[in-house]
């Protein structure tokens, strides 16, 4: 049994069957309408959520399996001891996804889970936007071999970016962070990734004339929201917030930021319109973005439908 709690105990070689799986899912989606017929996928949020719910959601249905959702406050993991929580939980379902704050609670639910578990985000890792988002690099560019930068947060999205570039050992990962969250990856992680040749990490106190000279380079611009979403709207975050919207907006995604690059750009979503991204920009672009989110349905039925075959 194999759980995707993170890429690290996938090979670059499972990695690329699970994005051609999902390749041809997309393009043939009655070829695996009872692929996981009579299946019960089990949902759990902690973090707020909308493509995250509605594509496994609508995935595990389309392969003609079931789910059952259930918030985090809503359940006795928020009263019991946990670990039995979770083996009562894989006694009911046959695959399990857990979208939680804490890379820490990932980690405890992947040592004793008895059916496949996927980490559907932590603070830590994102593994099933990164598939959406290679998927969609492959749609548009048809390989792999793309350079592309991040701008933003070293964050869950990041971190798991950083992960894919350095295990395929195709394309480029430019890093464009002032922001560092709290995570569970530590300098090293940044500097073994690095050592594969395939991310570049960017000093944020370049000349921004010079960061456009690589934005001009780039296949792919991609950011994400500079503030966790949860805290985006709380007014106890409100000083916090503008002190890195001052910080970052230097780095907004704007005509006058992209230049003449032809580079197509990303956003996981959900997006803060003039923040992270312009509004002419994300209208620009926002088939591409759409294209982007509409992926996650895909590649998870591939993840899905990986962990339960193997």
């Amino acid at each position: 049994m194999k759980n995707m709690l993170n890429f690290k105990n996938f090979t670059a070689e499972e990695l690329q069957a699970i994005l051609d799986l999902a390749q041809d899912m997309k393009k043939d989606p009655a070829k695996y309408a009872h692929a996981l017929e009579g299946k019960k996928l089990y949902t759990l949020f902690e973090k707020t959520s909308t493509r995250t719910f509605l594509s496994f959601t609508t995935g595990i249905t389309e392969m003609g399996g079931s789910y059952f959702n259930q918030l985090w406050r809503d359940s006795n993991f928020v009263l019991g001891e946990p670990i039995s929580e979770i083996k009562y939980v894989c006694r009911n379902v046959d695959i399990i996804m857990a979208r939680l704050v804490k890379n820490e609670t990932v980690e405890l639910f992947g040592e004793n889970v008895t059916v496949p578990f996927i980490n559907g985000c932590d603070n830590s890792y994102h593994p099933c936007q990164v598939l959406a988002d290679m998927l969609t690099v492959i749609e548009k560019f048809g390989s792999l071999d793309v350079r592309l930068m991040y701008i933003g947060a070293k964050n869950n999205v990041f971190n798991s970016l950083v992960e894919f570039f350095a295990k395929m050992g195709h394309g480029t990962l430019f890093g464009l962070t002032p922001l560092v969250n709290d995570t569970a990856c530590g300098p090293e992680f940044y500097e073994e990734a690095a050592a594969t040749g395939h991310y570049v990490e960017l000093d944020p106190n370049l000349p921004i004339e010079e960061i456009k000279r690589y934005v001009e380079d780039m296949d792919v611009l991609y950011t994400d929201t500079w503030l966790d979403m949860e805290f985006f709207n709380d007014p106890a975050y409100q000083e916090r917030k503008a002190e890195l919207m001052k910080k970052m907006m230097p780095y907004q995604l704007n005509s006058d930021f992209i230049g003449e690059s032809r580079a197509i750009v990303l956003h996981d979503m959900p997006m803060h319109v003039g923040f992270e991204i312009s509004e002419e920009i994300e209208k620009k672009h926002m088939d591409h973005i759409l294209d982007q989110a509409e992926n996650r349905r895909h590649a998870e039925k591939a993840v899905m439908y990986t962990l339960l075959k193997s």
